[in-house]
C-alpha cells in the first residue's frame, strides 16, 4: 500500500503534504519512560470514520506509552456531550486532547479552558471558528474534498449531456467540515448557492435516514433531480434508498461524496450508485495527534501548530477526462472500516 510521507511544517505553521502518496509515514518516536496521557473526543460511534479514528488512536497509544482516554457524542451536532468529555478529561490530568467539533464555535470556550490549564489541544477532520482556537488542526482539506466531486459531477454531467438538476444534502449550519464540502462542491461545479440548478437542500446531519427522508421530500416536488451531492456516505446511501424508492433508474443519476470508508467503497462506488467519493484518511489523523503530543510532552519534538493536511483522493469507476481520480482496486486498498 503506498504511504504518504511526513509533511515539513512551513514558516507560516502549515503542512505541505508530497503529491501523489497516500497514508503519512511513520516517523521515530520511541516508546519513551514517561506516560503521556491523550484524549479522543469523537462525534458518534455509528459512522466507522470514527470507529476507525478511535482504534487507530488505541494502537497508537498502545505503541507510545501514551494512556488513552476516549469520549464520543450521539451524532455529529452533540456538542454537550464534547464540551462534558474536555472539561473532564482536563479535570483528569491529560496532557493533550484530540477533538473533533461537532460545532466548530460553541466547543471554543471550553477548548480555551482547556488550554489556559496548560492541555495540548488539538482539531481533528473539522476545524475551529476560529481556527487558531486549538494548538493545531490535522484533517481533510474539505475544501479540496468538495472541489474534487463538484468537478467530477460536472464533467460527468456534461460528458453524458445531462442537464443537472441538483439536490444539496448538508450537513448542518456551524460545523466547518460540512460547509467547507459544500461551497468546495459549488467552487468545483462551477455555480453558486443561488444557482437555479440547485432545486433544494436538506440538512442530514451526516446521518443516513435524515437524508433519506430529506431527499425524499425534494423528490416529490422535483421528480427531475439527477445530481445528488452529499456530504458524507451514510447520507449518500440514505439518497440511494430514497432514489430507489421513488423508482429512479441510479443510471440516470449522478451521486457524489465524501469519505472512503470500505462500505462505501465497495458497496456504493464499485457498483456504481456513488459515482465518485472524496477518500479521506482518519487514520493519519488518530495516528500523527497521538504522536505529536507525546512528543511534545517528552520533550522528543515542538509542540504542534498550524495545520497538517491528512490526504484526500477522488475514487471513482467511471473516470472523465479533466479530473484526477484513482479507481475502485485502489480505494479498496486505501479504505477503512469493516
Amino acid at each position: 500500500m503506498t504511504q504518504l510521507r511526513r509533511g515539513r511544517w512551513t514558516r507560516s505553521g502549515v503542512v505541505v503534504v508530497a503529491a501523489g502518496v497516500l497514508a503519512l509515514g511513520v516517523a521515530a518516536c520511541g516508546a519513551g519512560t514517561e506516560r503521556v496521557t491523550v484524549g479522543l473526543i469523537t462525534k458518534q460511534e455509528t459512522n466507522p470514520y470514527w470507529v476507525t479514528m478511535r482504534e487507530i488512536a488505541q494502537d497508537e497509544a498502545g505503541e507510545h506509552n501514551v494512556e488513552l482516554l476516549t469520549a464520543t457524542g450521539q451524532s455529529d451536532v452533540d456538542v454537550e456531550s464534547q464540551i462534558e468529555a474536555l472539561e473532564r478529561m482536563t479535570a483528569e490530568g491529560a496532557d493533550g486532547i484530540l477533538i473533533a467539533p461537532t460545532d466548530s464555535e460553541a466547543v471554543v470556550p471550553a477548548i480555551e479552558q482547556a488550554r489556559e490549564a496548560g492541555v495540548i489541544v488539538i482539531a481533528v477532520d473539522t476545524p475551529t471558528d476560529p481556527a487558531d482556537a486549538v494548538d493545531a488542526f490535522f484533517g481533510t482539506n474539505n475544501l479540496r474534498a468538495g472541489e474534487l466531486i463538484g468537478a467530477y459531477a460536472q464533467a460527468r454531467a456534461d460528458r453524458d449531456g445531462v442537464e443537472p438538476r441538483i439536490a444539496m444534502l448538508d450537513l448542518a449550519p456551524g460545523i466547518e467540515s460540512g460547509d467547507q464540502r459544500h461551497e468546495g462542491f459549488l467552487e468545483g461545479f462551477g455555480i453558486q448557492d443561488d444557482d437555479e440548478q440547485i432545486v433544494g437542500s436538506v440538512e442530514t446531519q451526516g446521518d443516513e435516514e435524515r437524508a433519506r427522508a430529506g431527499l425524499e421530500e425534494l423528490l416529490t416536488e422535483n421528480p427531475d433531480i439527477n445530481v445528488v451531492y452529499t456530504v458524507n456516505e451514510p447520507a449518500a446511501f440514505g439518497a440511494i434508498a430514497a432514489l430507489e424508492a421513488a423508482g429512479t433508474s441510479m443510471d440516470d443519476v449522478i451521486v457524489v461524496s465524501v469519505d472512503g470508508g470500505c462500505e462505501a467503497v465497495k458497496n456504493g462506488v464499485r457498483p456504481g450508485d456513488i459515482d465518485a467519493t472524496a477518500q479521506q484518511f482518519p487514520e493519519n489523523m488518530a495516528r500523527e495527534g497521538v504522536r505529536a503530543i507525546a512528543q511534545a510532552v517528552r520533550g522528543e519534538a515542538e509542540p504542534p501548530s498550524g495545520y497538517l493536511d491528512t490526504g484526500v483522493r477522488l475514487i471513482t469507476g467511471d473516470r472523465v477526462p479533466g479530473v484526477e481520480s484513482e479507481d475502485v482496486a485502489f480505494g479498496v486498498r486505501n479504505c477503512w472500516g469493516d
